[in-house]
């Protein structure tokens, strides 16, 4: 049957903030589809694409998407109609060269990026594969691990900064179950975590509102107090801390870094970079942390160095704002040692061929892969099996509640149960 592209069409709908977001559907002469949805950002890095709003005031606040839809409906379509949608590479060129930016602010990262994932999504019905076998196998060319395992989660329980209700600086506090369990069991470690977390909180009469990402945004005084909280919670079960369970946090330190230094709550006064690594330092040595998520803010490249240097052989360093799922900045990161993870966003970038290019370079460095949803997420679980698909050795899709997040889940469960039938 044919697989070339018969029509593409996008529309406009929400994500899990309410804000409007863009979906298109990819028709293939054969009959099958494909329908990819794209999420969107609070904590942006200054170096991601860009996302395309109208900036219409008088229509949903300015975030309205309907330029990016009518890009996708009468810019893309009539040059991507009739082309093979095999052939992922030749798609996401062609409309890379359609924009002809640098970070595709002609035509928005979210236009091309939700072409090109649906014309995945379409080729793998086509092909009568399972999405992750079908991205697998585009992931393949790249010379990328086979399928072996569902990647390990990585909870955010407690939602600070951006994702939060603003009175805790870092933006997420995350329960990691140890890489040796299988996903289902870490899975229930996450969600057991959760529930007594939010126990405790509820003992407390603290707030237990959740956040952005489905974790909890408490009423708390310190960050410190947050990391204090996910060990009681931990205690309070029968896991283990350092053994099943272990800890990682979101800095997004980008988001307070003021021209005189980093400014949070735990310290009275402004600090430079020095000091914050410290400090950040210090907090390892009590909660032994698993990760750190961008630590320092997005143009530090030497205090990067510097905390990777030093903790980089007992923490995963993970650049997120600082590499953007950027070929160039992970070049770069890689070069001055800047830091030995990367969060994988395909949004961050614009198109699936140059996210598995990004990982194809992560991997042949030795730089660990994280593959992250975003904060306005949608129901789509394209993003699980794209996970699976590139052996990422985490996922991060927020909190074990949310419908936007549990769709993601549920799917690598699902995924978990074909594989182990294998």
């Amino acid at each position: 049957m044919d697989s070339k592209i018969y029509s593409i069409s996008a529309r406009e709908i929400l994500d899990s903030r309410g804000n409007p977001t863009i979906e298109t559907t990819v028709m293939l002469t054969s009959g099958y589809r494909g329908t990819a949805s794209v999420p969107s950002g609070a904590s942006v890095g200054k170096y991601e694409a860009v996302e395309l709003r109208d900036k219409d005031e008088n229509r949903y606040n300015g975030m309205g998407v309907l330029a990016a839809v009518a890009n996708v409906n009468a810019v893309i379509a009539p040059k991507l109609v009739g082309s093979d949608a095999l052939d992922q590479k030749k798609a996401d060129k062609i409309m890379i060269a359609l924009d002809g930016t640098a970070n595709k602010s002609k035509l928005g990262a979210n236009s091309i990026v939700s072409v090109s994932l649906a014309v995945a999504a379409a080729a793998a019905s086509h092909t009568k594969l399972p999405l992750y076998r079908y991205l697998n196998g585009l992931a393949g060319e790249a010379a990328l691990t086979k399928i072996e395992r569902i990647p390990t989660p990585l909870f955010n329980i407690i939602n600070g900064g951006k994702h939060g209700a603003g009175n805790l600086n870092f933006q997420e506090f995350m329960v990691i179950p140890a890489s040796n369990k299988r996903f289902s069991e870490a899975l229930r470690i996450g969600v057991e975590l959760y529930h007594h977390l939010k126990q405790i909180l509820s003992y407390r009469n603290a707030i237990h509102s959740v956040g952005d990402e489905g974790g909890f945004a408490p009423n708390l005084f310190t960050n410190l107090e947050a990391l204090e909280l996910l060990m009681e919670a931990v205690k309070a079960t029968k896991y283990h801390f350092g053994t099943d369970v272990f800890f990682g946090m979101d800095i997004a330190a980008s988001q307070f870094k003021t021209p005189g230094g980093y400014r949070i709550k735990d310290k009275p006064q402004l600090l430079s970079g020095r000091q914050f690594i410290d400090y950040l330092k210090e907090l390892n040595s009590k909660y032994r942390l698993l990760l750190l998520e961008d630590p320092l803010e997005e143009d530090d490249w030497v205090g990067w160095a510097t905390l990777t240097r030093e903790v980089g052989k007992e923490i995963l360093v993970v650049g997120d704002d600082l590499l953007v799922t950027n070929r160039e900045r992970l070049m770069r990161a890689i070069a001055e040692k800047a830091c030995n993870a990367i969060l994988l966003k395909p949004n961050q970038i614009g198109s699936l061929t140059e996210f598995l290019d990004v990982v194809a370079l992560a991997r042949k460095n030795d730089i660990k892969c994280v593959v992250s949803h975003r904060s306005g997420e949608t129901n789509d679980t394209f993003i699980a099996d794209l996970a699976v698909a590139v052996a990422a050795e985490y996922v991060k899709f927020g909190a074990p509640a949310r419908g936007e997040r549990v769709a993601k889940y549920n799917r690598l469960l699902q995924i978990e149960k074909e594989l182990s039938a294998q």
